[in-house]
């Protein structure tokens, strides 16, 4: 096949704001990003299965809290954005840029279904001259693979007929210091025509592209990011098991170990990992790694201790009921917080849905409040939780329940009504720091 657009010549395009964009994959990564593409002045487009999204953002509707819809509609009327869900209009796109979901399956092992079955539903449609990128978190030979070696099986040269890089998305959802564009854009490609074409790519939105040597440098430089984190948080939580032993409060500790100039960075414990990439990016390493020989040890141990503070925070709820002489079996238990960080409404991965499992397999009557999660929406994980409503804020409600659990605390919510209503309160956030220590003492429990 003929190379119909070289990366010179997409670089030419982009200068020229003249690239249509695809963005594949229209959740929390994929929109943003979508947006960045349109509101630069670039014909973009969404590409999703679900009907839902897409006729939200046609109709310039957002359906995550942190994204104003106006935003949306402002494109959408610019003719800037728009979204379907027919991948045959692929074949008009100069660049397919894919944000599918990478996660685990049972075993705690890499499910690349969806990335398989996007590729596959590009394969038909693909045409020499345009560049693909993977954003998706996986382990390192993903790109290489699964993307390269079906786009070649499907008689196309990668570096010469169609340019394949690897790109590892830095969303923060909810993080209002960092944009979509300001954060380093790392980019690896499958050749240096590849590179080259990924540059220009995203050094037309991106405030700064950091170039690596392969998409393998770019697929273990995202998972290096994350295993950061999850192993310090492992670390923390460990610690707080260990504080809450020896009577000490493991916030003051982090609170006076940050006055540390140099040398250290606050990590803070909780009642277990949430989000998509700090639980699930480290097994990919170490799924990945024992391809050679290799067994990530401390990447492992810190993941069972992360993986453990559910229990840890049940037990705690368990003792806090025994103060009031009641047990978990028939007690009636609110958790505050269903998304996994403050002020944001994404649930993914959300430890607060393991919290209510354990809860209601002891025999506790479980409810939650969260005013961005409404109605708990179908996954495949929760199933059985699918349209549970958040119950009201309101004293009538909240001082009904024998214990409050604070699993996720987000800003709009007031800490002092909810300790006037509630009864006890069991608290992973130290949200409850601000009471008058007379509250804390009679009503509330560290977890």
């Amino acid at each position: 096949m003929t190379n119909t657009l070289s990366a010179s010549k997409l670089n030419e395009l982009v200068d020229s704001h003249q690239a249509k964009i695809a963005v594949v994959g229209l959740g929390y990564v994929g929109l943003p990003l979508a947006l960045a593409y349109s509101g630069d002045g670039y014909r973009t487009t969404g590409f999703d299965i679900d009907d839902k999204k897409v006729d939200a953002i046609n109709s310039g509707k957002s359906y995550i809290k942190h994204i104003d819809g106006e935003l949306i509609r402002d494109q959408v009327k610019a003719g800037a954005l728009s979204a379907t869900t027919d991948f045959s209009t692929l074949k008009e796109m100069d660049a397919i840029i894919l944000c599918v979901p990478t996660p685990l399956d049972h075993h705690f092992e890499p499910d690349l279904s969806y990335v398989i079955s996007t590729i596959e539903a590009i394969l038909p449609h693909l045409r020499s001259g345009q560049t693909i990128s993977l954003e998706s978190t996986t382990y390192p030979g993903t790109t290489e693979e699964e993307i390269v070696s079906r786009i070649e099986a499907a008689g196309f040269k990668v570096g010469t007929d169609v340019h394949v890089v690897y790109s590892p998305e830095r969303e923060d959802p909810g993080n209002p210091e960092f944009a979509a564009t300001n954060i380093p854009k790392v980019v690896g490609g499958h050749t240096a025509q590849c590179l080259a074409a990924g540059e220009a790519l995203y050094g037309s939105v991106f405030d700064q592209v950091v170039p690596v040597s392969s998409t393998q440098v770019a697929e273990l430089t995202k998972l290096l990011e994350n295993i950061y984190r999850s192993v310090n948080i492992g670390l923390v939580n460990e610690l707080k098991v260990v504080a809450d032993s020896m009577g000490i409060d493991i916030w003051e500790v982090i609170q006076a170990a940050s006055t540390k100039p140099f040398g250290f960075k606050a990590f803070y414990p909780g009642p277990g990992l949430g989000g998509h990439c700090i639980p699930i990016d480290p097994f990919y390493l170490t799924w990945k790694a024992r391809e050679y020989g290799v067994h990530t040890r401390f990447i492992e141990l810190a993941g069972e201790i992360n993986r453990a503070m559910p229990a840890h925070v049940v037990h705690r709820c368990a003792e806090a009921l025994n103060k009031q002489k009641k047990s978990v079996n028939g007690s009636k238990i609110l958790l505050v917080g269903l998304a996994y960080k403050p002020n944001v409404d994404d649930d993914r991965e959300s430890p607060s849905y393991e919290l209510m499992d354990r809860l209601a397999a002891q025999g506790a009557a479980v409810s939650y409040h969260d005013p961005y999660v409404p109605v708990i929406r179908p996954s495949r994980e929760h199933s059985h939780w699918a349209g549970t409503p958040s119950v009201s804020w309101d004293k009538g409600t909240i001082n009904q329940y024998d214990l409050v659990l604070i699993s996720t605390w987000h800003e709009c919510l007031d800490i002092n009504e909810l300790a006037e209503w509630s009864t006890f309160i069991v608290d992973t956030r130290n949200a409850t720091a601000s009471l008058p220590q007379v509250i804390r003492d009679t009503k509330t429990l560290k977890a």
